[in-house]
């Protein structure tokens, strides 16, 4: 079948099970699946893992002790073409209970509102359909793997989900993920590393009424190495970095004999992350108040997404297939947030990212996403991979 004609009969397979995929992504947001709640996530994945085996996928899980398994698989194993890699998770950022509040819908506007709706349950479902229409139509141009990771949100800091994903990106043509597609119709084709710190402030506890003065006030010392670190923001040169959370001391009482600090960083390249570190260390060995001592400590580094020629060139692909389905006009995007794309790029394959569903304000409460383009999408996503 030409490229052509199979996109054709792929798109009607779209528009003619819009209604199931509107019920597969309802029931998927209505399975609360925070990153934390390993039960809820791997229900999400006994859902899509039955619903890829409907398409002739050949699945596999591979556990996680903690967090979410990771569902992985493979269709159409036996093609000679190299192996394009479709990549999604499954865990959201939103704790238990957030679904009471904040139930699946579309409004009268046509957007989608709950828990992950759009951060990226929706892609979750584009990937699922696009495989069924292949399936049904024998595309057999290339194999197709697929990655549904199940903790993603916390960069798989205590999984070993990072090397099992890059082991299945390794040696792939492309990789399309299909996190938070953006109201712009923006693809990314860049995206940062991130890694977290911990600082910690040791003061001495005293009474604040009777004995102030041989306290150390570990929350005053926190706060001017807080100032410090917040200068190392550089926002014109792309190193992002935030202070982001707070705990310290005991009751109001007492003087704090510790705090701790929770700080983000996202950089665009591992060199200036080092700096960045070591500019941290500086400020944690320097103190303000007398007899207060800091460590610091932090995760393992994420890798970057560069904005490399391979993902432009995936990119112009993408681009002159919408011109040809009359999709419309996309651009490139380089944005903050890690995601997967990330660990596929390490692997040096080409990767384009932000393919889902379109939507804004992702990881709050007032997260939607535009419902219509569960389906333009999931179409861009079919002639972008026939034609590939």
């Amino acid at each position: 079948m030409e490229d052509r004609e199979l996109i054709v009969k792929t798109s009607a397979y779209i528009d003619r099970h819009r209604d199931e995929m509107l019920s597969l992504w309802e029931k998927i947001v209505s399975i609360e699946s925070g990153t934390p709640d390993k039960e809820g996530v791997d229900r999400v994945g006994a859902v899509l893992k039955d619903e890829l085996e409907s398409a002739g996928v050949e699945t596999a899980v591979i556990p996680m002790e903690r967090f979410g398994n990771l569902l992985t698989g493979v269709w159409n194993k036996e093609a000679a073409g190299q192996p394009i890699v479709l990549i999604g998770h499954m865990d959201t950022v939103f704790a238990k209970g957030t679904l009471e509040k904040n139930p699946f819908r579309i409004d009268e506007n046509g957007n989608a509102h709950g828990p992950g709706v759009l951060d990226m349950k929706a892609g979750l479902v584009i990937v699922v359909y696009v495989l069924k229409a292949l399936h049904e139509y024998g595309y057999g141009k290339r194999p197709i793997r697929v990655v549904f990771a199940g903790d993603e949100e916390n960069g798989h800091r205590q999984t070993n989900a990072e090397s099992e994903i890059r082991k299945l990106c390794a040696g792939c043509a492309a990789a399309f993920n299909f996190e938070t597609g953006f109201i712009d119709d923006g693809l990314v084709v860049g995206r940062k590393g991130s890694c977290r710190v911990t600082l910690t402030v040791h003061g001495v506890a005293a009474h604040a009424g009777n004995d102030p003065q041989r306290g150390r006030n570990a929350i005053l010392e926190m706060a001017h190495k807080i100032i410090e670190i917040q200068k190392l923001h550089d926002f014109k040169h792309g190193l992002f970095v935030n202070v982001g959370v707070i705990q310290g001391g005991t009751v109001a009482n007492a003087v704090a004999a510790s705090c701790e600090v929770g700080i983000d960083i996202r950089y665009d390249s591992f060199e200036r992350l080092e700096e960045t570190l070591q500019a941290i260390k500086k400020i944690a060995e320097t103190r303000t108040v007398p007899d207060t001592t800091a460590d610091v400590t932090w995760t393992k580094p994420s890798t970057v997404m560069p904005v490399s020629e391979k993902n432009l060139e995936l990119f112009r692909h993408v681009q002159k297939t919408a011109d040809m389905i009359g999709y419309g006009k996309l651009q490139t995007k380089k944005v903050g947030g890690w995601s997967d794309s990330c660990l596929a790029a390490a692997e040096g394959v080409p990767v384009v990212c932000a393919m889902g569903v379109k939507g804004a304000n992702n990881h709050s409460m007032e997260e939607y996403a535009v419902a219509e383009t569960l389906f333009s999408r999931a179409k861009l996503a079919l002639a972008s991979i026939i034609t590939f």
